[in-house]
Order: structure tokens, then C-alpha cells, then sequence
């Protein structure tokens, strides 16, 4: 009994908490096993390395903000054009990520724009990633509030250390000229250091009358498309195609 209280004070003092939770059932898996004691070392080990990633895991994906959990495989790419399945397989490596490169996808509200950005963040965080989801409206205010809000602060501070920034629904509310230079001023902070994930119902000739500067908007377009690759989307609106399903039921009942 001794010994068993010394290695669990051994594990709390290395803070090997994933070994702490199944150290009965290692051990009695050793012993019926009668494994030999490199093995038993290995498993202790790995059953460490694995409980640290899934924290770290968990942590990140709390860490993304994702308003929703939206997951790749729940995707109809049948609905759209613009992005096929065999090429978001091919973005799952995240290699796009490795190189900094940046994922722009335009089109009208309805056709999976959310959808897609946050199952590519979802998948990123997975595989160690660190992720910022932030809707363009909710990162205005971040932006305006950092310098007097230790809140703020903080969270841009998340943004530009993250591996993909995740910027949604640019377009949809109007951005006034502060508002715009903060945004520039971000997008130089993360190019060619991070990837960026953009989302927009608005077409590259309409962000210019939206950011109320022909310049800034072509000097912003040109740090987001240097390395950026482009999906302009376009189809059915799943959304609405959600409420005529809803209607025709509540009819037949």
C-alpha cells in the first residue's frame, strides 16, 4: 500500500494526471497481460502523451470561440459549385496551414460558407492547431476595445498568436472608416504569420465601396490573396430549402 501512495505522489508531483485517472487499470492490465516492464513503461507513457493532446484539444477548441459545431462530413457538397468533396479532402492535411496560405470563400448567405470555415477550424484544432473563430462583427468591437478592455486585449493578443484566424460573415453589416483601418491594420499583423479563413457574400469589386477606401481595400485584398486560395460558391441556400421542408410538413400534419 505504501508503494501504491508513493507512485500516485509521483504522478501528482509530475502532473501526469491522464496516468493518475488509470493507473488501477494499467496496472491490472500489465499483470493479467504479464507484460514485460519496457512495455508497461510504454504504456504509461503513452497513455500520458495521449491524455495531454486530447487536454490540449479541448482546451483549443474552447479557445476557438466556434459559435457552432459544424463537422466536414455533415456537408452536402451536392448542394453547391464552387468546392467539390475530393478538394476539401485534400485541404483536411492542413499542409495550406503549414505554408500560411489562406482559404477565401465568397458567395451568397445560405450555401455553407459557416459550415465549411468551421469544420476547416474544427479539423485544424484536431490536429494541434491553435484557432480564433470571430464573426467580422464581434472582431470590431474586439479590435475598438482592446486597448481599454482587459478582455479585448486579451483575445486579439489569442488572435494574432493563433495558427488560423477564422473571420465570418464579412459583408453583411456596414464597416465605418475606423473600423476599417483597424481591420487592415490586423490583416498586416497576420500576413504570411497565420492563415486566414475569410467568409463573404460580397464580391472583391464590392469591398471597396464597403471599406470606403479604393487603396486600403486594394493593398488589404492583396495581403489576403498573395497566398489565398479562392471558392466562389454559389447554389441552392440550404437554409431556405430548411423552412419550404418545415412548411410542407406542417402542412401534411
Amino acid at each position: 500500500m505504501k508503494s501504491y501512495e508513493n507512485t500516485m505522489t509521483y504522478l501528482k508531483t509530475l502532473n501526469m494526471k491522464g496516468v493518475l485517472e488509470k493507473l488501477d487499470e494499467l496496472v491490472n492490465d500489465a499483470e493479467i497481460q504479464k507484460h514485460s516492464y519496457i512495455t508497461f513503461l510504454n504504456t504509461i507513457l503513452n497513455t500520458e502523451i495521449e491524455s495531454k493532446r486530447l487536454r490540449r484539444i479541448k482546451r483549443n477548441m474552447t479557445g476557438a470561440h466556434f459559435p457552432i459545431i459544424k463537422k466536414l462530413k455533415d456537408f452536402d457538397f451536392n448542394l453547391i459549385k464552387g468546392i467539390g468533396k475530393s478538394e476539401s479532402i485534400i485541404l483536411n492535411d492542413c499542409r495550406w496551414i503549414d505554408k500560411k496560405e489562406n482559404l477565401l470563400f465568397f458567395g451568397p448567405p445560405g450555401i455553407g460558407k459557416t459550415h465549411l470555415a468551421i469544420s476547416f477550424g474544427i479539423i485544424a484544432v484536431e490536429k494541434g492547431y491553435t484557432v480564433c473563430f470571430e464573426r467580422i462583427t464581434n472582431l470590431m468591437k474586439l479590435l475598438k476595445l482592446s486597448e481599454v478592455q482587459r478582455s479585448a486585449e486579451f483575445r486579439i493578443k489569442r488572435i494574432l498568436k493563433s495558427e488560423l484566424v477564422i473571420i465570418d460573415e464579412i459583408g453583411y453589416t456596414p464597416i465605418d472608416k475606423k473600423e476599417a483601418n483597424l481591420f487592415f491594420n490586423l490583416i498586416s499583423e497576420l500576413y504570411e504569420k497565420t492563415s486566414i479563413i475569410i467568409t463573404s457574400n460580397k464580391s472583391f469589386e464590392e469591398w471597396a465601396e464597403m471599406m470606403g477606401d479604393e487603396i486600403m481595400t486594394t493593398a488589404l485584398l492583396d495581403r489576403l490573396l498573395h497566398h489565398g486560395k479562392i471558392y466562389n460558391l454559389d447554389g441552392e441556400s440550404y437554409r431556405l430549402k430548411e423552412r419550404i421542408k418545415e412548411k410542407e410538413e406542417a402542412i401534411k400534419n
